[in-house]
């Protein structure tokens, strides 16, 4: 079972934005334009919910900090909007936004309080979370996505300690008692429903 920590979420969201943006960064226009790993999103698509993703747990952290309720999102219907718009913008402005929400995602988290931390924020899901879990929010998108560029990342280049973290949270979210055995990577993707080498196992659908 997973122990992960709150300094552990903060190591995960560092390493897996680091992986997605040296992708993007290395990358052109057309490249940006090929299908990822998600069906019907291309990669320009992944990189506009990660930005948008950045800039909406950004509200989770104003929320913390002023104490006044910010949800992440208007509502579903812009999010996707939002994503859409992201996706037909030239890679150069894609880049620069995505390169924008991370600076300050980080360092609005990074002026957070230890008291600031525990304040109770919703996600878009619903849930009532402590501010701490926004980082946990965050390393999740920016790993996981990393691998759905399709650029050459895989769950195997992802840390131990997060494919267990991450097989965890979503056996939990997924209501599963067990889960198949095999590698920490083929788990993890087949949890989430990505491409994944384990044989003779249900479809379990999209995730994240």
């Amino acid at each position: 079972m997973s122990t992960r920590t709150h300094a552990d979420s903060l190591r995960w969201v560092e390493h897996g934005t680091a992986l997605f943006t040296t992708h993007v960064a290395r990358s052109n226009e057309q490249q940006m334009s090929q299908p990822s790993i998600l069906p019907g999103w291309t990669r320009k698509h992944v990189v506009a919910h990660v930005a948008a993703n950045a800039d909406a747990l950004g509200n989770l952290v104003r929320w913390a900090r002023t104490g006044e309720r910010t949800p992440m999102y208007t509502s579903p219907e812009q999010r996707n909007a939002d994503i859409e718009a992201g996706a037909q913008r030239p890679v150069t402005e894609l880049t620069e936004w995505l390169n924008a929400s991370v600076h300050e995602l980080g360092d609005a988290m990074a002026a957070l309080t230890g008291e600031q931390w525990r304040t109770e924020v919703v996600t878009a899901q619903g849930r009532t979370v402590p501010a701490t879990e926004i980082p946990w929010l965050r390393a999740r998108e920016v790993c996981v996505h990393a691998v759905d560029l399709g650029m050459g990342t895989t769950f195997a280049d992802l840390p131990d300690d997060f494919l267990t973290a991450l097989i965890t949270d979503i056996q939990g979210k997924r209501c599963l008692d067990e889960v198949p055995g095999g590698s920490l990577p083929a788990v993890a993707a087949y949890l989430a429903g990505r491409p994944h080498s384990l044989a003779d196992v249900a479809d379990l659908g999209p995730w994240l």
